[in-house]
């Protein structure tokens, strides 16, 4: 039996390559039966519509079974969920993926956090009529949710160390310049050091008055795989070898955000569905090399995706979450057609 665990762009693929590859059953546990967009969650926080996807119509082969997991036990091989049932599997695939990073005081209690479709729709409902809002965060993700709640009956400012990190000169230039003309107040070499009911405390002592605060200053993950005795990093996320099997429990494989998988020069590979998707391939097509009698091949030599892809820096620790050019291919019935073209 195979069990995945997660049902975002790691491991819906996981799921379903595994279930093409393997001759034997394989599940898929969710806490919900919908698949999330979560890289247009800013644009249905913004009060856009977005299409409707039931996981049993993105899987084939694979059994859903929705619940939340709320611990594994390693050594019996069973996952737990809140409702008191259990799964056994004899291999497990850990795709439990990533949320905001929400450890700065007042974070947790105050702030929407992008990375969650219910506060996505709690902060569309917050701002239906119009205020104020701050966006904690100028990596891609920020830039983006600014960019999209900016309206003339919402005023929007944008709090945060440097804007676009990962741009070049010329694209941060672009940007500043997009977001001025949509009327949203950037402020770099801002640190938020509280987040209140009614806005932010900057660490210089200043206080901005907001409706809304928006979250979208990191990324961290579950603590479920440090909690059930797998090697874990400093960040909490699964310690894998070249094959994305945990380098501590050989019947266990890590994939997407939640997986700290690294290409052969040491490069951590970044929170994104441009990687998590190849990492959720690559571990169903080890898993079934395995099965055969084979050596898997590693992600370097194995992965359809492009090097650059794969190499660049993981932004776990700062806001700079590319969800344009994650949102490319980023559809589940994409993902089945690319699939089948490479098989």
């Amino acid at each position: 039996m195979i069990v995945v665990i997660g049902a975002g762009y790691a491991g819906v693929v996981a799921a379903n390559e595994t279930a093409r590859t393997v001759d034997e059953p394989v599940v898929l546990v969710n806490e919900r039966d919908t698949f999330v967009e979560r890289v247009r969650l800013h644009q249905l926080a913004a009060g856009q519509e977005l299409p409707h996807r039931p996981l049993e119509k993105l899987l084939k082969g694979v059994t859903l079974v929705v619940g939340r997991v709320v611990a594994i036990d390693a050594e019996a091989r069973v996952v737990r969920l809140a409702d008191g049932r259990e799964q056994d599997y004899d291999t497990l695939v850990y795709a439990l993926g990533s949320r905001g990073n929400l450890s700065a005081p007042g974070a947790a209690e105050h702030a929407y956090d992008l990375a969650a479709p219910r506060d996505a729709e709690r902060l569309r409902e917050r701002l239906a009529g119009g205020g104020t809002a701050v966006v904690v965060g100028g990596g891609l993700t920020g830039i983006e949710a600014a960019a999209e709640l900016a309206r003339p009956d919402l005023k929007v400012t944008l709090l945060t160390d440097r804007l676009g990190p990962g741009l070049s000169a010329k694209g941060r230039g672009y940007v500043t310049r997009s977001l001025g003309r949509q009327g949203v107040d950037v402020r770099e070499d801002a640190e938020v050091a509280r987040v209140h009911a009614d806005g932010v405390e900057l660490a210089s002592g200043e206080r901005i008055a907001a409706d809304a605060v928006v979250w979208a200053a990191g990324f961290s993950v579950p603590a479920l795989a440090r909690d059930a005795g797998f090697a874990v990093d400093d960040a909490g996320r699964m310690v894998v070898d070249d094959t994305l099997r945990s380098v501590s429990h050989p019947d266990v494989y890590g994939v997407g955000d939640a997986a700290a998988a690294r290409m052969p020069g040491g490069q951590e590979l970044r929170m994104a569905c441009a990687t998590g998707m190849p990492t959720g391939q690559h571990a169903a097509r080890a898993i079934a090399a395995r099965r055969a009698g084979r050596e898997p091949r590693d992600c370097a030599s194995g992965t359809s995706t492009s090097a650059s892809a794969w190499a660049a820096p993981t932004r776990s620790s700062s806001s700079s979450t590319s969800t344009t050019r994650r949102r490319s291919g980023s559809s589940p019935d994409g993902w089945r057609r690319s699939t089948r073209r490479r098989s």
